[in-house]
Protein backbone atom coordinates (compact mmCIF):
# COMPACT_ATOMS: atom_id res chain seq x y z
CA UNK A 1 0.00 0.00 0.00
CA UNK A 2 2.78 2.37 0.69
CA UNK A 3 4.16 1.89 -2.42
CA UNK A 4 0.66 2.56 -4.19
CA UNK A 5 0.62 5.80 -2.00
CA UNK A 6 3.97 6.89 -3.13
CA UNK A 7 2.58 6.11 -6.83
CA UNK A 8 -0.40 7.74 -7.01
CA UNK A 9 -1.45 11.78 -7.08
CA UNK A 10 -4.13 13.95 -5.88
CA UNK A 11 -5.22 15.58 -9.37
CA UNK A 12 -7.39 12.88 -11.07
CA UNK A 13 -8.55 10.08 -8.49
CA UNK A 14 -6.75 6.16 -9.66
CA UNK A 15 -10.56 4.77 -9.38
CA UNK A 16 -11.77 7.91 -11.69
CA UNK A 17 -9.18 6.74 -14.16
CA UNK A 18 -10.17 3.04 -13.96
CA UNK A 19 -13.92 4.17 -14.56
CA UNK A 20 -12.65 5.90 -17.57
CA UNK A 21 -10.55 3.27 -19.58
CA UNK A 22 -11.64 0.16 -18.03
CA UNK A 23 -13.65 -1.36 -21.07
CA UNK A 24 -10.43 -1.24 -23.33
CA UNK A 25 -9.03 -4.78 -21.38
CA UNK A 26 -11.41 -6.79 -21.46
CA UNK A 27 -12.86 -6.27 -25.15
CA UNK A 28 -8.66 -6.20 -26.61
CA UNK A 29 -8.92 -9.66 -24.27
CA UNK A 30 -12.05 -11.13 -25.85
CA UNK A 31 -11.48 -10.04 -29.17
CA UNK A 32 -7.83 -11.93 -29.11
CA UNK A 33 -9.50 -14.88 -27.57
CA UNK A 34 -11.89 -15.22 -30.26
CA UNK A 35 -9.19 -14.28 -33.22
CA UNK A 36 -6.29 -16.66 -32.18
CA UNK A 37 -7.82 -19.77 -32.97
CA UNK A 38 -9.15 -18.39 -36.04
CA UNK A 39 -5.38 -17.51 -37.13
CA UNK A 40 -4.39 -21.12 -36.00
CA UNK A 41 -7.04 -22.65 -38.52
CA UNK A 42 -6.13 -20.38 -40.87
CA UNK A 43 -1.88 -21.45 -40.99
CA UNK A 44 -2.64 -24.73 -40.92
CA UNK A 45 -4.80 -24.42 -43.78
CA UNK A 46 -2.09 -23.19 -45.59
CA UNK A 47 0.67 -24.78 -44.39
CA UNK A 48 2.13 -21.36 -42.62
CA UNK A 49 3.73 -23.96 -40.17
CA UNK A 50 7.10 -23.48 -38.57
CA UNK A 51 9.21 -26.56 -38.84
CA UNK A 52 11.35 -27.87 -35.61
CA UNK A 53 14.80 -28.53 -36.83
CA UNK A 54 15.67 -30.31 -33.22
CA UNK A 55 18.79 -27.38 -32.86
CA UNK A 56 17.39 -24.14 -32.50
CA UNK A 57 13.97 -25.29 -32.85
CA UNK A 58 13.29 -28.05 -30.45
CA UNK A 59 9.59 -28.09 -30.82
CA UNK A 60 8.46 -31.79 -31.72
CA UNK A 61 5.67 -30.67 -34.05
CA UNK A 62 5.10 -28.53 -37.06
CA UNK A 63 3.18 -25.61 -35.58
CA UNK A 64 0.71 -22.90 -36.93
CA UNK A 65 2.01 -19.03 -36.86
CA UNK A 66 -0.11 -15.86 -37.79
CA UNK A 67 -0.74 -15.75 -33.76
CA UNK A 68 0.74 -12.07 -34.15
CA UNK A 69 -2.39 -11.38 -36.12
CA UNK A 70 -4.41 -12.97 -33.47
CA UNK A 71 -2.64 -10.14 -30.75
CA UNK A 72 -2.72 -7.52 -33.40
CA UNK A 73 -6.73 -7.76 -33.81
CA UNK A 74 -7.37 -7.83 -29.91
CA UNK A 75 -4.95 -4.33 -29.41
CA UNK A 76 -6.75 -2.96 -32.76
CA UNK A 77 -9.91 -3.74 -30.82
CA UNK A 78 -8.95 -2.10 -27.42
CA UNK A 79 -7.55 0.84 -29.49
CA UNK A 80 -11.31 1.38 -30.71
CA UNK A 81 -12.56 1.50 -27.57
CA UNK A 82 -10.14 3.85 -26.62
CA UNK A 83 -10.97 6.06 -29.55
CA UNK A 84 -14.40 6.80 -28.75
CA UNK A 85 -13.61 7.22 -24.80
CA UNK A 86 -11.48 9.96 -26.18
CA UNK A 87 -14.12 11.60 -28.47
CA UNK A 88 -16.60 10.52 -25.94
CA UNK A 89 -15.11 12.17 -22.99
CA UNK A 90 -13.02 14.86 -24.85
CA UNK A 91 -13.98 16.98 -27.92
CA UNK A 92 -11.83 19.54 -26.37
CA UNK A 93 -8.47 18.97 -25.51
CA UNK A 94 -6.99 22.04 -23.08
CA UNK A 95 -3.62 23.07 -23.18
CA UNK A 96 -2.52 21.52 -26.76
CA UNK A 97 0.26 24.47 -27.17
CA UNK A 98 2.52 23.38 -24.06
CA UNK A 99 2.50 19.64 -25.22
CA UNK A 100 5.89 18.37 -26.27
CA UNK A 101 3.61 16.49 -29.54
CA UNK A 102 5.09 18.50 -32.63
CA UNK A 103 4.87 16.11 -35.86
CA UNK A 104 4.37 16.27 -39.37
CA UNK A 105 0.81 17.59 -38.83
CA UNK A 106 1.75 20.25 -35.95
CA UNK A 107 0.82 20.25 -32.56
CA UNK A 108 -1.00 16.37 -32.70
CA UNK A 109 -3.90 15.58 -30.00
CA UNK A 110 -4.40 12.33 -28.65
CA UNK A 111 -6.18 10.57 -30.89
CA UNK A 112 -3.70 11.51 -33.61
CA UNK A 113 -0.93 9.99 -32.07
CA UNK A 114 -2.81 6.64 -31.32
CA UNK A 115 -3.81 6.53 -34.75
CA UNK A 116 0.30 7.38 -35.03
CA UNK A 117 0.96 4.11 -32.91
CA UNK A 118 -1.58 1.94 -34.58
CA UNK A 119 -0.23 2.17 -38.04
CA UNK A 120 3.01 1.42 -37.05
CA UNK A 121 1.69 -1.48 -35.15
CA UNK A 122 0.21 -2.59 -38.14
CA UNK A 123 3.52 -1.94 -40.26
CA UNK A 124 5.69 -3.93 -37.85
CA UNK A 125 2.99 -6.67 -37.59
CA UNK A 126 2.74 -6.63 -41.45
CA UNK A 127 6.52 -6.88 -41.58
CA UNK A 128 6.50 -9.87 -39.31
CA UNK A 129 4.56 -11.96 -41.93
CA UNK A 130 6.23 -11.24 -44.63
CA UNK A 131 8.95 -12.81 -42.37
CA UNK A 132 7.26 -15.51 -41.25
CA UNK A 133 6.29 -16.86 -44.52
CA UNK A 134 8.54 -15.37 -47.00
CA UNK A 135 11.46 -14.95 -44.44
CA UNK A 136 12.51 -12.13 -45.48
CA UNK A 137 16.44 -10.76 -45.93
CA UNK A 138 17.57 -9.11 -42.24
CA UNK A 139 18.04 -5.46 -44.44
CA UNK A 140 14.29 -5.22 -45.76
CA UNK A 141 12.91 -6.32 -42.29
CA UNK A 142 14.81 -3.05 -40.86
CA UNK A 143 13.17 -0.92 -43.54
CA UNK A 144 9.89 -2.22 -42.78
CA UNK A 145 10.56 -1.44 -38.70
CA UNK A 146 11.97 1.97 -39.81
CA UNK A 147 8.89 2.79 -41.46
CA UNK A 148 7.10 1.87 -38.53
CA UNK A 149 9.29 4.34 -36.40
CA UNK A 150 8.49 7.00 -38.89
CA UNK A 151 5.05 6.68 -37.94
CA UNK A 152 5.96 7.59 -34.65
CA UNK A 153 7.91 10.46 -35.54
CA UNK A 154 5.01 11.68 -37.99
CA UNK A 155 2.83 12.08 -34.61
CA UNK A 156 5.71 13.76 -33.00
CA UNK A 157 6.14 10.64 -30.29
CA UNK A 158 9.68 11.14 -29.22
CA UNK A 159 11.75 12.43 -26.30
CA UNK A 160 11.71 15.54 -24.87
CA UNK A 161 15.81 16.45 -25.30
CA UNK A 162 15.03 20.42 -25.05
CA UNK A 163 14.03 19.25 -21.90
CA UNK A 164 16.68 17.52 -21.04
CA UNK A 165 19.29 20.28 -22.46
CA UNK A 166 17.64 23.02 -20.62
CA UNK A 167 18.43 20.96 -17.62
CA UNK A 168 22.26 22.14 -17.92
CA UNK A 169 21.06 25.41 -18.77
CA UNK A 170 21.41 25.04 -22.63
CA UNK A 171 18.97 25.75 -24.85
CA UNK A 172 18.73 23.43 -27.87
CA UNK A 173 16.71 24.67 -31.61
CA UNK A 174 13.70 23.27 -32.45
CA UNK A 175 15.06 21.45 -35.82
CA UNK A 176 18.13 20.78 -34.32
CA UNK A 177 16.20 18.31 -31.57
CA UNK A 178 14.37 17.01 -33.88
CA UNK A 179 17.09 15.82 -35.73
CA UNK A 180 18.42 14.39 -32.72
CA UNK A 181 15.50 12.64 -31.97
CA UNK A 182 14.80 10.94 -35.07
CA UNK A 183 18.04 8.15 -34.32
CA UNK A 184 16.58 7.94 -30.62
CA UNK A 185 13.45 6.97 -32.22
CA UNK A 186 15.19 4.10 -34.44
CA UNK A 187 17.32 2.55 -32.08
CA UNK A 188 14.26 2.10 -29.38
CA UNK A 189 12.17 0.89 -32.12
CA UNK A 190 14.71 -1.61 -33.31
CA UNK A 191 16.15 -2.36 -30.21
CA UNK A 192 12.53 -2.90 -28.68
CA UNK A 193 11.38 -4.70 -31.55
CA UNK A 194 14.31 -7.03 -32.65
CA UNK A 195 15.07 -8.06 -28.39
CA UNK A 196 11.20 -9.33 -28.14
CA UNK A 197 11.95 -11.54 -31.31
CA UNK A 198 14.77 -12.93 -30.12
CA UNK A 199 13.02 -13.79 -26.86
CA UNK A 200 10.27 -15.45 -28.47
CA UNK A 201 11.87 -18.80 -28.47
CA UNK A 202 9.88 -21.16 -25.65
CA UNK A 203 6.15 -21.69 -25.43
CA UNK A 204 4.36 -18.39 -23.73
CA UNK A 205 7.51 -16.99 -23.01
CA UNK A 206 7.73 -14.01 -25.60
CA UNK A 207 3.94 -13.21 -24.46
CA UNK A 208 3.50 -13.79 -20.76
CA UNK A 209 7.08 -11.45 -20.32
CA UNK A 210 5.48 -8.43 -22.23
CA UNK A 211 2.21 -9.06 -20.36
CA UNK A 212 3.85 -8.56 -17.09
CA UNK A 213 6.14 -5.76 -18.78
CA UNK A 214 2.75 -3.69 -20.09
CA UNK A 215 0.78 -4.43 -16.43
CA UNK A 216 4.17 -2.27 -15.02
CA UNK A 217 3.86 -0.17 -17.88
CA UNK A 218 0.33 0.33 -17.06
CA UNK A 219 0.85 1.79 -13.44
CA UNK A 220 3.48 3.85 -13.86
CA UNK A 221 1.05 5.00 -16.55
CA UNK A 222 -1.77 5.07 -14.14
CA UNK A 223 0.40 7.15 -11.53
CA UNK A 224 1.09 9.93 -13.89
CA UNK A 225 -1.85 10.48 -15.09
CA UNK A 226 -3.09 10.84 -11.54
CA UNK A 227 -1.06 13.74 -11.12
CA UNK A 228 -2.32 15.01 -14.19
CA UNK A 229 1.20 14.47 -15.63
CA UNK A 230 -0.22 15.05 -19.48
CA UNK A 231 -3.65 15.79 -21.17
CA UNK A 232 -2.46 14.48 -24.25
CA UNK A 233 0.16 11.60 -23.40
CA UNK A 234 -1.07 10.20 -20.33
CA UNK A 235 -5.07 8.87 -21.94
CA UNK A 236 -2.32 7.51 -24.68
CA UNK A 237 -0.19 5.63 -22.75
CA UNK A 238 -3.33 3.97 -20.33
CA UNK A 239 -5.39 3.10 -23.52
CA UNK A 240 -2.34 1.26 -25.05
CA UNK A 241 -1.11 -0.50 -21.77
CA UNK A 242 -4.50 -1.81 -21.46
CA UNK A 243 -5.12 -2.56 -25.00
CA UNK A 244 -1.34 -4.53 -25.15
CA UNK A 245 -2.18 -6.49 -21.62
CA UNK A 246 -5.53 -7.62 -23.38
CA UNK A 247 -4.70 -8.34 -26.44
CA UNK A 248 -1.48 -10.39 -24.86
CA UNK A 249 -3.36 -12.47 -22.85
CA UNK A 250 -6.30 -13.14 -25.09
CA UNK A 251 -3.24 -14.91 -27.28
CA UNK A 252 -1.73 -16.71 -24.41
CA UNK A 253 -3.64 -19.49 -23.11
CA UNK A 254 -3.32 -21.00 -26.98
CA UNK A 255 0.74 -20.47 -26.91
CA UNK A 256 1.27 -22.25 -23.54
CA UNK A 257 3.27 -25.78 -23.43
CA UNK A 258 2.46 -27.31 -25.54
CA UNK A 259 1.86 -24.41 -27.71
CA UNK A 260 -0.88 -25.10 -30.22
CA UNK A 261 0.24 -21.44 -32.08
CA UNK A 262 2.66 -19.46 -32.39
CA UNK A 263 2.93 -15.54 -32.52
CA UNK A 264 6.10 -15.28 -35.03
CA UNK A 265 7.65 -12.78 -36.38
CA UNK A 266 4.20 -11.30 -36.87
CA UNK A 267 3.89 -10.57 -33.03
CA UNK A 268 7.46 -10.15 -31.66
CA UNK A 269 7.90 -7.53 -33.93
CA UNK A 270 4.20 -6.19 -33.07
CA UNK A 271 4.65 -6.51 -29.52
CA UNK A 272 8.08 -5.13 -29.56
CA UNK A 273 7.44 -1.81 -31.40
CA UNK A 274 4.59 -1.02 -29.12
CA UNK A 275 6.85 -1.56 -25.80
CA UNK A 276 8.99 0.52 -27.64
CA UNK A 277 6.59 3.02 -28.41
CA UNK A 278 5.29 3.50 -25.15
CA UNK A 279 9.09 4.02 -23.74
CA UNK A 280 9.26 7.06 -26.16
CA UNK A 281 5.58 8.40 -24.99
CA UNK A 282 7.67 7.85 -21.05
CA UNK A 283 10.26 10.33 -22.33
CA UNK A 284 7.28 12.91 -23.38
CA UNK A 285 8.30 14.76 -20.47
CA UNK A 286 11.68 13.41 -18.74
CA UNK A 287 11.92 12.62 -15.63
CA UNK A 288 12.55 9.25 -13.16
CA UNK A 289 9.42 7.55 -14.89
CA UNK A 290 11.56 7.32 -18.24
CA UNK A 291 14.68 5.42 -16.86
CA UNK A 292 11.83 3.60 -14.68
CA UNK A 293 10.13 2.64 -18.15
CA UNK A 294 13.31 1.41 -19.53
CA UNK A 295 14.58 -0.71 -16.41
CA UNK A 296 10.50 -2.31 -16.78
CA UNK A 297 11.79 -3.54 -20.10
CA UNK A 298 14.84 -5.24 -18.40
CA UNK A 299 14.35 -8.72 -18.92
CA UNK A 300 14.56 -8.84 -22.77
CA UNK A 301 17.38 -6.03 -23.16
CA UNK A 302 19.40 -8.36 -20.32
CA UNK A 303 18.75 -11.45 -22.75
CA UNK A 304 19.69 -9.93 -25.76
CA UNK A 305 22.86 -8.14 -24.12
CA UNK A 306 23.73 -11.66 -23.08
CA UNK A 307 23.11 -12.98 -26.36
CA UNK A 308 25.87 -10.68 -27.91
CA UNK A 309 27.88 -10.14 -25.57
CA UNK A 310 29.28 -13.84 -25.56
CA UNK A 311 28.95 -14.14 -29.06
CA UNK A 312 31.06 -11.58 -28.81
CA UNK A 313 33.33 -12.71 -26.69
CA UNK A 314 33.79 -15.83 -27.71
CA UNK A 315 34.47 -14.53 -31.29
CA UNK A 316 31.52 -15.59 -33.07
CA UNK A 317 29.45 -14.26 -35.68
CA UNK A 318 27.29 -11.45 -33.72
CA UNK A 319 24.04 -12.71 -35.88
CA UNK A 320 24.81 -16.44 -35.58
CA UNK A 321 22.19 -18.68 -34.71
CA UNK A 322 22.94 -20.63 -31.21
CA UNK A 323 21.63 -21.59 -27.82
CA UNK A 324 23.32 -18.62 -25.94
CA UNK A 325 19.94 -17.09 -24.97
CA UNK A 326 19.46 -17.00 -21.08
CA UNK A 327 16.36 -19.38 -21.46
CA UNK A 328 18.24 -21.48 -24.12
CA UNK A 329 20.91 -22.02 -21.61
CA UNK A 330 19.19 -22.37 -18.04
CA UNK A 331 16.89 -25.62 -20.13
CA UNK A 332 20.71 -26.98 -21.54
CA UNK A 333 21.71 -27.14 -17.68
CA UNK A 334 18.67 -29.21 -17.11
CA UNK A 335 15.73 -27.02 -16.10
CA UNK A 336 12.33 -28.70 -17.69
CA UNK A 337 10.54 -25.87 -19.73
CA UNK A 338 7.75 -24.94 -17.82
CA UNK A 339 10.53 -23.87 -14.87
CA UNK A 340 12.54 -21.71 -17.36
CA UNK A 341 9.57 -19.75 -18.79
CA UNK A 342 8.65 -19.61 -14.89
CA UNK A 343 12.12 -17.97 -13.38
CA UNK A 344 11.81 -15.87 -16.51
CA UNK A 345 8.53 -14.30 -15.78
CA UNK A 346 9.77 -13.73 -12.33
CA UNK A 347 13.12 -12.46 -13.98
CA UNK A 348 10.60 -10.12 -15.57
CA UNK A 349 8.93 -9.54 -12.56
CA UNK A 350 11.59 -8.71 -10.63
CA UNK A 351 12.87 -5.81 -13.41
CA UNK A 352 8.83 -4.64 -13.68
CA UNK A 353 8.90 -4.51 -9.76
CA UNK A 354 12.20 -2.16 -9.49
CA UNK A 355 11.22 0.12 -12.91
CA UNK A 356 8.25 0.81 -10.95
CA UNK A 357 10.12 1.94 -8.14
CA UNK A 358 12.76 3.74 -9.82
CA UNK A 359 9.68 5.62 -11.92
CA UNK A 360 9.28 7.44 -8.36
CA UNK A 361 12.96 8.75 -7.97
CA UNK A 362 13.92 12.34 -9.39
CA UNK A 363 15.59 11.90 -12.67
CA UNK A 364 19.42 11.84 -11.10
CA UNK A 365 18.73 9.26 -8.79
CA UNK A 366 16.48 7.18 -11.27
CA UNK A 367 19.71 6.91 -13.43
CA UNK A 368 22.39 6.45 -10.54
CA UNK A 369 19.53 3.41 -9.77
CA UNK A 370 19.73 2.46 -13.34
CA UNK A 371 23.73 2.25 -13.49
CA UNK A 372 22.93 -0.26 -10.15
CA UNK A 373 20.33 -2.30 -11.99
CA UNK A 374 22.74 -2.17 -15.19
CA UNK A 375 26.28 -3.43 -12.53
CA UNK A 376 24.26 -6.17 -11.05
CA UNK A 377 22.99 -7.73 -13.62
CA UNK A 378 26.38 -7.71 -15.59
CA UNK A 379 27.86 -9.31 -12.49
CA UNK A 380 25.09 -11.81 -12.11
CA UNK A 381 25.33 -12.45 -15.72
CA UNK A 382 28.77 -12.94 -15.40
CA UNK A 383 29.20 -15.05 -12.20
CA UNK A 384 26.38 -17.75 -13.44
CA UNK A 385 28.67 -18.35 -16.48
CA UNK A 386 25.93 -17.49 -18.76
CA UNK A 387 28.82 -16.19 -21.20
CA UNK A 388 30.91 -18.95 -21.78
CA UNK A 389 31.01 -20.94 -24.86
CA UNK A 390 30.40 -24.16 -23.43
CA UNK A 391 27.17 -25.36 -24.73
CA UNK A 392 27.14 -26.92 -28.64
CA UNK A 393 26.03 -23.80 -31.21
CA UNK A 394 24.05 -24.27 -34.42
CA UNK A 395 25.45 -24.03 -37.34
CA UNK A 396 26.97 -20.49 -37.93
CA UNK A 397 25.29 -19.84 -41.45
CA UNK A 398 21.86 -20.04 -39.90
CA UNK A 399 20.03 -17.36 -38.81
CA UNK A 400 18.12 -16.00 -35.65
CA UNK A 401 15.07 -17.53 -36.38
CA UNK A 402 12.64 -18.25 -33.02
CA UNK A 403 9.12 -19.49 -32.58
Amino acid sequence: MNILAMLFGSEISPAEIIARYWPIFPVAFLVAVIATPLCRKFALRFNIVDLPDQDVKTHSHPTAYLGGIGILLGLLAGLAVGFYILLKQQPALPNLANEQHLGFFGRCPDWLILSGVALGAIIACVVGVLDDIYDIRPRKKFLGQALAAAALVAVGVRPNLGQLFNTVGMELPATIEFILAVPIVLFFILGATNSLNLLDGLDGLCAGVTAIIAIAFFLVAWGLASWGHSPVGDPVRLILCLALVGGTLGFLPMNLHPARIFMGDAGSMLLGFIAGALMLLFAEKIGGWTIGAIVVFGMPILDTAVALARRFINKRPLFASDRGHIYDQLMDRGNPLKTVVAISYGLAALYALTGILVSQLRFRYSLLVFLIVVATSAAVTWRGGFLKMWIKEAPQDSPDKKT
